[in-house]
């Protein structure tokens, strides 16, 4: 049962039909071309796909893949978008965001998204935090064993926190001092475990990867074992294609 046309990007420019791309169902992938756009898609099997991590997955290497074959501009649609008609894309999305994707493919013109998200041990931490900070261990430890006032456990509590977020912040404007300069583009966003303290997403050029894959090896060699580093170094810009109504 055909439900339409499931879309996963825009080009500015043609794509062969010389890709051989699998995209979700297993369906084969076309490109079509309206008003000068290049959009791949697939014709999808389900009216609403569920996202599953093989769904994501399927749906992410589909520009990947095309991102290989040397398509490096793209605008990455959000997963599970299906259309029954390209009328609906003309009317919903190229006539009264023409203008926007445009200034969009200019910005993200040969440059590729790569992120950093970075983990340490908060125990750890804290322990080393103390250690660095005799004063501070010694106010801690001789509160130990005894009654506290609510002021009394407030204010050890925010010197213990303020302590910790300086020694946190310090690790992250080590890493952004770092990468920065070689970026167009910053997004953060908010941690998403208790042990994540930087989340980041960097646009930059195409050919500045193996030198931002460098900076952040030897910022890793700097901390040691402190860090865990997770550097995805190559993924489609979905941070940097928002199209804001």
């Amino acid at each position: 049962m055909d439900c339409g046309f499931y879309l996963y990007g825009i080009f500015p420019d043609a794509i062969p039909s010389t890709i051989a791309i699998k995209g979700l169902d297993s369906q084969p992938v076309y490109s079509q071309v309206i008003d000068g756009l290049s959009f791949l898609y697939s014709e999808a099997k389900q009216e609403k796909y569920l996202a599953s991590r093989r769904n994501l997955i399927s749906h992410e290497k589909v520009l990947e893949q095309a991102m290989q074959e040397g398509f490096r501009t793209l605008l990455p649609l959000r997963f599970g978008l299906v259309v029954k008609t390209w009328d609906t894309v003309i009317i919903q999305l190229i006539q009264p965001y023409k203008e926007k994707l445009e200034e969009l493919f200019q910005k993200l013109h040969d440059t590729r998204e790569v992120s950093i998200k970075i983990f340490w041990n908060p125990k750890a931490e804290l322990q080393a935090m103390m250690e660095s900070n005799p004063s501070l261990k010694q106010q801690r430890d001789q509160m130990e064993g005894k009654a506290l006032s609510m002021e009394e456990v407030i204010h050890i509590g925010q010197l213990i926190e303020s302590n910790l977020t300086a020694r946190k912040q310090s690790v992250i404007q080590t890493f952004f001092n770092e990468l920065r300069p070689l970026a167009n583009e910053v997004v953060e966003s908010e941690p998403m475990t208790e042990d994540m303290i930087y989340n980041a997403a960097f646009l930059i050029p195409w050919d500045k990867e193996s030198l931002f894959s460098e900076r952040v090896e030897a910022i890793d060699q700097q901390f040691g074992e402190r860090l865990r580093i997770r550097y995805n170094n190559f993924t489609a810009p979905y941070t940097f294609a928002q199209i804001n109504a």
